[in-house]
């Protein structure tokens, strides 16, 4: 930077920081922090909607908490004593009540409020160890900030002040706010056991309650969210793409979800379900038989044959937009997904790549033989409701507009590389490129050029350009050569339409072989340039087959898949509840999860659904804050404000 420059930068400078008093104390603070343990980083992955799985994972850190009372409390506390600290720390106000409705003598109350009360002062003590006062400061709740602050100052080795600390104790019991205090600990221990939270995508889709993981990310202290394909195919939808709308809403009506569009987003359904009942009758054919919501208590039989007929009827609906993306845009080489012009509907049957197959329903009402892609009025009367109703939910629009700005395609964090799916690759390991406009995009360029694309289908609808935009988010969702989906095809006419199960096959992309080879992904990571010796990939989107004996460890360490089965819809195929991945200042953890029953089974059982915690990487030595992202910046501002301390003693800048 040339000197004049550097001055003027250095005089803005001087206004945060006045004199040269002010300037040293920050360095000290600065340098101070970075000599400090980094903070816990927490990986979650192919959520799914499955919300109260998700709360209860943040909530126990993945099982740090209970490690860190394990540690604290060894020889002090049983193994049951230390379940039920936990189990309280999870669940403050359920479990509390749980605990105290059995306590019926007030003196046993005032026992308990000031035992739980003094462990819960310690506990939360220890896990701020690791961090600055400031930090902590921040942290606090306001309503009992200047209390907690001084409680965490106590220290055992000095007995003056322990009349103090007891008496602060008795009164908060006394004043009829211990409750309220062990609540407040307890949320306050739970964002202090974990410093960050990455969301590998995949918040959508499946199970019933999306929106409310979005209100727990948006509350959350520190996120950032790598998008998976179910997010894109939202986002696509939220910024008035048909094509996304119809997926969402069949995938919707297949999972039993149709409640977080019409509910949680206040869009509408009352004229598709009219459309669908007039067309298709009240009983949809057997292939489109809705997937029942576990969640449900109770399921009405009038209920799941409208969600069926709506899924067919959006079904076809969906087929014929598609069809549209693809042929505006021959550079998709998505032809083979054009099949409505390939049956024989005298005869109902369908002719692909030579075979010809009966179909297993020949109930196409809104289908002209003679022009298969045709939407029928009604069909384009639905869809610009629909459309409409996409683009004005407030609701809707305030999470996918906090989708867009906290995520990314990928993201490169403290030495790692995160992203949902795949990086396109040919069979001999060469990043396989996307032929666009006359331009190629391959392997991070791909994904660069994606991210744009993305922000600018949400933003920019006024384009004349937009429609282009929109169905490029569209292909995110299904292309071949989208690293967000992976597959040469997305087989979903034949698997509703045709009984042969080799047309269901939909060949991965050669990435998720080649990620087991540690070559592969030293080459990815240099590509990104990372570090191949200390680096890792960290994706999702592929589930984990641990009951076949499958690992989410790949490449000797360098990948690591956390997609293990949030989604009740995959644990039969996994085994497991999920994946979690935990990076603190002693290296790299995976976390296995059993299915989440429940979160009464969770407090009143105290179990916990973490079985297996496993080492990846382990560092002998503490990784410091200095050897971080954060490290990096708080370098350059210390070397910033030792200019700004020479400039001051130089006279070159005059101290306020």
């Amino acid at each position: 930077m040339p000197a004049d420059q550097e001055l003027k930068y250095l005089k803005l400078l001087s206004k945060s920081f006045p004199n040269i008093g002010a300037t040293t104390t920050e360095i000290i603070n600065l340098e101070a922090i970075m000599n400090l343990p980094k903070g816990t980083e927490h990986f979650i992955s192919d959520l799914h909607g499955e919300y109260e799985a998700f709360d209860h994972v943040l909530r126990t850190g993945s099982g740090k908490i209970k490690g860190k009372l394990k540690e604290l409390y060894d020889l002090q506390l049983s193994n049951q004593e230390i379940d039920t600290l936990a189990t309280l720390i999870y669940y403050p106000e359920e479990k509390m009540e749980y605990i105290l409705k059995d306590i019926k003598i007030e003196e046993d109350r005032v026992d308990w409020y000031r035992l739980t009360l003094i462990r819960l002062i310690e506990f939360t003590n220890y896990a701020a160890s690791k961090y600055s006062r400031s930090k902590i400061r921040k942290a606090l709740p306001e309503e009992f900030a200047y209390i907690i602050e001084e409680l965490l100052s106590k220290n055992d080795t000095y007995e003056d002040k322990t009349d103090y600390f007891n008496k602060i104790v008795v009164n908060i019991i006394d004043l009829g706010r211990a409750e309220d205090f062990i609540v407040a600990l307890s949320y306050l221990i739970q964002r202090l056991v974990v410093d960050h939270l990455h969301i590998l995508g995949d918040i959508y889709d499946r199970g019933p309650e999306p929106h409310k993981i979005i209100d727990r990310l948006m509350a959350h202290h520190s996120v950032d969210i790598q998008w998976g394909n179910h997010d894109i195919l939202w986002m696509g939808a939220a910024s008035g793409s048909a094509a996304s709308i119809a997926n969402v809403l069949r995938i919707s009506a297949r999972y039993d979800n149709l409640e977080v569009i019409e509910d949680a987003y206040g869009i509408s359904l009352r004229q598709l379900l009219t459309f669908a009942e007039a067309t298709y009758g009240k009983k949809s054919d057997r292939g489109f038989q809705s997937k029942k919501d576990p969640h449900k208590k109770e399921h009405y039989e009038s209920e799941i044959e409208q969600l069926g007929v709506i899924q067919q009827a959006v079904a076809v609906i969906q087929f014929k937009l598609e069809a549209a993306v693809i042929k505006r845009n021959p550079e998709y080489k998505m032809e083979d997904r054009l099949l409505l012009d390939k049956i024989d509907y005298s005869r109902s049957v369908i002719t692909i790549d030579g075979v010809e197959y009966k179909l297993t329903s020949d109930n196409f009402p809104t289908i002209d033989p003679k022009d298969p892609f045709a939407l029928t009025k009604d069909e384009e009367a639905v869809m610009q409701k629909l459309i409409e109703g996409f683009k004005n939910s407030e609701a809707l629009h305030r999470h996918i507009h906090y989708l867009v700005s906290k995520g990314s395609m990928y993201l490169i964090y403290n030495g790692n590389l995160l992203f949902h799916g795949g990086l396109p690759m040919d069979p001999d390991g060469s990043f396989r490129p996307l032929k666009l406009d006359g331009k190629s995009y391959a392997g991070k360029e791909l994904l660069d050029f994606f991210d744009e694309v993305v922000r600018i289908a949400y933003y920019k609808d006024e384009l004349d350009s937009h429609q282009k935009y929109l169905d490029l988010v569209w292909y995110l969702w299904c292309g071949p050569t989208s690293p967000l989906f992976g597959k040469d095809k997305m087989a979903t006419f034949e698997r509703y339409y045709i009984k042969e199960k080799p047309t269901h096959v939909e060949v991965k992309d050669p990435y998720f072989e080649l990620r087991a080879e540690e070559k592969t992904a030293k080459k990815i990571l240099r590509s990104f340039g990372i570090s191949p010796g200390k680096g890792h990939i960290i994706n999702g989107h592929t589930p984990i087959e641990q009951k076949k004996g499958e690992s989410p460890i790949k490449a000797n360490k360098k990948t690591l898949v956390i997609d293990g089965g949030y989604s009740k819809a995959y644990q039969g195929k996994t085994g497991i509840g999920g994946y979690t991945l935990l990076y603190n200042s002693y290296g790299l953890e995976i976390a296995t999860h059993q299915p989440f029953q429940s979160k009464e089974e969770a407090i009143i059982s105290e179990s916990d659904i973490v079985s297996t915690i496993y080492l990846i990487d382990h560092d002998l030595d503490w990784e410091k804050v200095a050897n971080t992202d954060i490290g990096e910046k708080l370098k350059k501002q210390s070397k910033d404000l030792r200019k700004l301390l020479v400039a001051y003693r130089k006279g070159k800048i005059s101290e306020n």
